[in-house]
């Protein structure tokens, strides 16, 4: 990442015929273009419903990510966001090492505590333990990833991560919960923009405007300080004049002026969903057009 800039990780398409030579070629073009990381999200066990409307394919994250991470050398490898109730602490905390581990240390562990009921209940994971079991997983990870015996089982969990003590973790969600469990676990938080109007089906509080993620910035701040954290915190937000559903010709200058705008209410990161159908020409077009500007 070059000084001038935030961080910046992109959307990876993964089809449901998706091959390695697909996903090699994707991250290799990524990493050629000055993209610092490339993300998947986290779904093993979605309705038809949501795939046949605002859904999409996926691939396991780990074994998606360890492929983009073997065809190249200097691309971070992002989660966004890895579902913490959906899977045991112990399991995610060796999965996420040894990533880590066989990328180099190139990891971005994004971490959310999940929204979709049906998802849950296909996993058999009670929804509204989420919060929870999202706490305690972070809580046995970071144990976990010390590499000393721990527990009444003297357990280990091996490898430990490259990255010491372990990889950065950005916390998503947009809830004070949220918040406070990347203050005392993560490095960073991953908000994200969705209307008020679905904050019962999403389980977060909506942000409509960067003036309301500007007054959560400021109060992830003072929760920071209240807690007495004095190590910054990144915050990874994403821009809403790109979009993965947005069609046809994008606005550079409005994706310009709203990064700006992001930049100034305290954003060091930026997480951009990119349409599927055109991901080639508008990862060119991001790198060439938008990030060059910053």
């Amino acid at each position: 990442m070059g000084a001038s800039r935030p961080l910046v990780s992109v959307s990876v398409p993964v089809a449901s015929d998706a091959d390695f030579e697909q996903l090699a070629e994707r991250a290799q073009r990524a990493e050629e273009l000055g993209i610092d990381a490339l993300f998947v999200t986290d779904h093993p066990a979605p309705t038809k419903h949501w795939i046949d409307g605002s859904g999409h394919p996926t691939l396991d994250p780990f074994v998606a990510l360890s492929f983009m991470a073997a065809a190249t050398t200097t691309l971070k490898v992002h989660t966004n966001l890895l579902v913490l109730p959906y899977r045991h602490p112990l399991a995610t905390a060796k999965a996420v090492a040894s990533l880590d581990v066989l990328s180099g240390g190139r990891v971005i562990l994004g971490v959310g505590v999940g929204y979709m009921v049906e998802e849950f209940a296909a996993l058999d994971v009670d929804h509204g333990e989420r919060g929870r079991l999202a706490e305690a997983a972070l809580e046995a990870m970071r144990t976990a990833w010390s590499g000393e015996p721990f527990g009444e089982h003297d357990t280990v969990v091996a490898p430990v991560p490259k990255q010491r003590p372990h990889p950065p973790i950005w916390v998503g969600g947009n809830s004070t919960a949220a918040m406070r469990r990347a203050i005392r676990h993560g490095q960073g938080w991953s908000p994200m923009p969705s209307p008020k109007a679905a904050a019962g089906f999403l389980g977060t509080p909506g942000i409509e405007s960067t003036a309301e993620l500007g007054a959560r910035i400021a109060r992830l701040h003072e929760l920071a300080e209240e807690a007495g954290r004095v190590e910054p915190l990144d915050v990874a937000v994403i821009p809403t004049t790109v979009s993965g559903f947005q069609r046809g010709v994008v606005d550079t200058a409005a994706v310009v002026d709203e990064i700006g705008d992001l930049m100034s209410v305290g954003a060091t990161a930026l997480v951009f969903s990119l349409p599927d159908e055109d991901w080639d020409e508008r990862i060119s077009w991001l790198a060439s057009e938008v990030l060059s500007s910053l």
